[in-house]
């Protein structure tokens, strides 16, 4: 459930350029990665330019939004005052079925239950009424 926008006390992404785009489609629930028109290769963060093939032409296309747990460690003295509440937390990278990977939250797992290649499924969670962040659980 998200907080009410004045609640709302951790920072919230950037949204502009092609960020702003990323967090456009996560505002409507759909987890949305530039795809290479040229070689077809999936690309996460959002770029101007392919790492493959060097072609500017992308479309951004619709994520499964399901993946496997690739990698995380646990937090238990945070960095910043707005995630004492949340230690200890596992800030996870998850490897998505296209095969980009990202940054992210898995929610309702504690840190001693995660396991090299979970799967996992997108669950967005509306921070504010003008932010969605795309955050990951257990696949069902």
């Amino acid at each position: 459930m998200a907080e009410a926008p004045s609640e709302y006390r951790r920072p919230l992404p950037r949204r502009h350029g092609y960020a702003g785009e990323f967090y456009a489609y996560c505002r409507k629930h759909e987890l949305r990665f530039q795809h290479c028109i040229d070689c077809g290769t999936w690309r996460h963060l959002p770029r101007d330019m392919c790492a493959k093939c060097g072609s500017f032409r992308f479309e951004w296309r619709k994520s499964s939004g399901r993946g496997k747990l690739f990698s995380w460690t646990t937090v238990a003295q945070p960095m910043l005052p707005p995630f004492a509440d949340a230690v200890p937390y596992s800030p996870v990278i998850v490897e998505l079925e296209e095969g980009v990977r990202m940054v992210t939250w898995l929610i309702n797992v504690k840190p001693e239950e995660l396991k090299l290649d979970m799967p996992v499924e997108v669950a967005f969670d509306d921070v504010t009424s003008e932010v969605t962040v795309p955050k990951f659980k257990r696949a069902s």
